[in-house]
């Protein structure tokens, strides 16, 4: 839940936060994502270290590494802080992410309770999701805007402390070593194609973003060349020729489009327009938050009954 969370929590603190740190367009837009991306980034490739040296061991270190740069982002003095931070904690969430499903796959070994708690796991991520705003706002009305991501320090604390005593831990002998080289290409593609077009949103199409854009692109091609010709690929892509595999891709990034963009503006609208206080446009995303949570968690059960 808090690894969703702070994808969203953000998202009402912008105000007092651009008054206080004074961002650039392009600077605030890369306070909001840099997060998201490196968490999507390294997802595979922390999963396949969280094998090597142990799923318990990579998720206690990246626990303590969640825990210090949510007190970074806390206390950030300027805009490029701030933005380096939320890398480090977009670096620890994929970490935690793989660690927490590949430890519940080992702990439960009932196909009922797997699905129960796969259930769960996905429940709470979707709850972070949306709960982000409300919990935001919540602290806005009693601490300044860096107080928002102390909440998790607390939460770290514990799992470093119980961690050891009640997780087992567990590796995988047979995994070869993580492809660095496909794992540097793909974020460094996806981040250069990224920069490229929030130069256009800020500035213009300009020689900066054009080249930025065929940079991304081009490193892109490349990861996928790689993948074809690596024995063990970082990505599959034999699963995007599955028609249900892809569909099910399409609508979550579309759906994730839709609701990661619609929730940006309107808490914006909310709070610069309608001037509502922080936790009343916090409030007033509490239909999406019970919505979310019902749709996450609803077919698992049935499906592993």
């Amino acid at each position: 839940m808090l690894i969703a969370m702070d994808l969203t929590v953000l998202h009402l603190a912008l105000p007092a936060l651009t008054a206080d740190l004074r961002p650039s367009n392009a600077e605030l837009l890369w306070i909001v994502d840099i997060y998201g991306f490196l968490t999507a980034g390294f997802l595979i490739t922390m999963g396949a270290i969280g094998d090597r040296i142990g799923r318990r061991r990579l998720l206690m270190i990246g626990a303590f590494a969640f825990g210090v740069a949510s007190v970074l982002s806390a206390f950030a003095v300027n805009a490029a802080m701030l933005i380096a931070a939320r890398a480090l904690l977009g670096l620890a969430g994929a970490t935690l992410m793989p660690s927490t499903l590949s430890l519940i796959r080992i702990m439960f070994t009932d196909p009922k309770q797997r699905g129960a708690a796969i259930g769960a796991w996905t429940g709470f991520f979707g709850l972070g999701t949306v709960i982000g705003p409300l919990v935001g706002g919540t602290f806005l009305e009693l601490f300044q805007w860096g107080s928002v991501f102390l909440l998790g320090v607390p939460i770290m604390l514990l799992l470093i402390g119980f961690g050891p005593i009640v997780l087992p831990e567990y590796r995988d002998e047979s995994v070869s070593r993580p492809d660095f080289i496909s794992a540097i290409m793909s974020i460094v593609g996806v981040l250069t194609l990224i920069f490229g077009l929030k130069r256009i949103a800020e500035d213009g199409l300009g020689p900066e973003s054009g080249i930025a854009i065929v940079a991304g692109l081009a490193l892109g091609a490349l990861f996928i060349s790689r993948q074809r010709r690596i024995e063990q690929p970082l990505v599959d892509l034999s699963l995007f020729q599955t028609k249900l595999f892809g569909s099910a891709l399409g609508m979550l990034v579309l759906g994730t489009l839709i609701s990661g963009g619609s929730q940006f503006f309107v808490l914006q609208y909310l709070q610069l327009v309608c001037e509502l206080s922080p936790i009343e446009a916090g409030l007033w995303s509490m239909p999406t938050t019970i919505a979310v949570m019902i749709g996450a968690m609803g077919p698992l059960p049935w499906r592993a009954a």
